[in-house]
């Protein structure tokens, strides 16, 4: 890899996350009255909406403290961390379960409360990554008791405190999903790195999440990780959820499958993950106008999501981010090739130069929706700028390597 390039592309990344995306949420979304984060911001920034996103209470705060761990402590990154966090202590955890809220008003009022425990995954990674960036035990001390509260449930979701009919009756039609061991293996990943103090508990949920997204998500037929299978991992093939691919999930959890295998030494896995990436990607890439695909049925029928052809925000950064590491982890010139492919895609299509950010949502042939949105309750602060570190990091290495 030459040189030239390394530091071209490294100062694309970095000015990308410390000009424009990090400055475009600080100067539109805290909330400077109740503390916080707004989301639902319009391509020019401004506010079209004051309901709080939880998930990017925590996504946020996460960021401004992974910040500070990476390119070192700037106030404005603190404030706007603890910020976060504190808006979640003091507003987004229900006293009578301490499961936390999904959405609440802009002065920490609540509105909606989902049976999926996202909302406090992403709590533990803000407050571990805020322990370890400005030594803080008390934040340190909560992302490892909900750490445990989340694999007590994962364990036995009876467990539950909050007691709601689930999505589908198992008596049914038992399933697992993808989402929840994918997720909560980043988090064992991101709380080895922060509380060494229980590394060896966070290290054997990881090797336990990753047993089960193998054994019951991963297809060896497809070389797929299916959204949706049967109890015992089988293939659904008489209903669209079962059949489902989900190419940008899919390449997140390859990335995270190779983050386990570099640190337990386990090439096999590494293998799998780089399989698992290498057909995510070739199924998911829209050949004729580029992008990757939301959705994409397994056996070629119409998807049910009404969303399966748009290209949104979040899987670019993940074939970002998965081409390049992959490309790191084995030297093959084919993943540089991807992410030059995306990359080009990406910075020209998501890209606003001219009010900063990417844009959400695209149509297949990349135009924008109309009116553009710069965030929403499911878009703000995180993907973007934790691909924007990610690549920016890797290429740093990379620059090492070849010195």
């Amino acid at each position: 890899m030459q040189k030239e390039w390394i530091d071209t592309i490294q100062k694309k990344y970095a000015d990308a996350l410390l000009t424009d995306c990090i400055p475009f949420w600080l100067k539109n979304g805290m909330d400077s009255v109740h503390n916080g984060i707004f989301t639902c911001l319009d391509r020019k920034g401004t506010l079209y909406g004051t309901d709080k996103s939880v998930w990017f209470q925590g996504r946020s705060a996460w960021i401004f403290a992974h910040l500070c761990n990476q390119y070192g402590i700037q106030p404005e990154w603190k404030d706007a961390a603890y910020s976060c966090l504190d808006f979640i202590v003091h507003h987004c955890i229900d006293p009578k379960d301490k499961r936390m809220y999904f959405t609440v008003t802009a002065d920490g009022k609540p509105l909606r409360k989902r049976r999926y425990y996202f909302s406090e995954t992403f709590y533990i990674i803000a407050a571990a990554e805020a322990g370890k960036a400005f030594g803080d035990q008390r934040m340190l001390d909560q992302a490892y008791t909900y750490f445990q509260f989340l694999m007590d449930i994962y364990h036995d979701p009876a467990k539950d405190p909050y007691k709601i009919t689930p999505k589908y009756y198992q008596e049914t039609r038992p399933t697992k999903s993808l989402a929840f061991p994918m997720i909560m293996l980043n988090v064992t990943h991101i709380l080895q790195e922060c509380d060494p103090d229980h590394i060896d508990l966070y290290a054997a949920a990881a090797k336990e999440l990753t047993a089960d997204i193998m054994r019951y998500s991963y297809n060896s037929e497809y070389k797929v990780l299916f959204e949706t299978t049967g109890k015992d991992g089988e293939f659904l093939p008489s209903i669209p959820a079962g059949r489902t691919v989900n190419p940008g999930h899919s390449m997140e959890a390859a990335w995270f499958l190779l983050r386990q295998a570099q640190m337990t030494q386990d090439a096999d896995l590494a293998k799998k993950a780089e399989l698992i990436f290498n057909t995510s990607l070739e199924l998911g890439w829209d050949k004729e106008f580029g992008g990757v695909y939301s959705f994409i049925d397994i056996l070629g029928f119409p998807p049910e999501q009404l969303e399966h052809d748009m290209k949104l925000w979040w899987p670019v950064t993940e074939a970002l981010i998965a081409s390049l590491l992959f490309y790191e982890q084995t030297g093959n010139e084919l993943y540089l090739d991807w992410f030059k492919k995306v990359d080009q895609y990406a910075f020209s299509r998501f890209a606003d130069p001219e009010f900063g950010e990417w844009y959400g949502y695209l149509h297949r042939d990349g135009t924008p929706t109309l009116p553009p949105c710069k965030g929403n309750l499911f878009k703000g602060p995180f993907h973007i700028p934790r691909m924007l570190i990610t690549v920016e990091r890797c290429l740093d290495r990379l620059a090492l390597r070849d010195s």
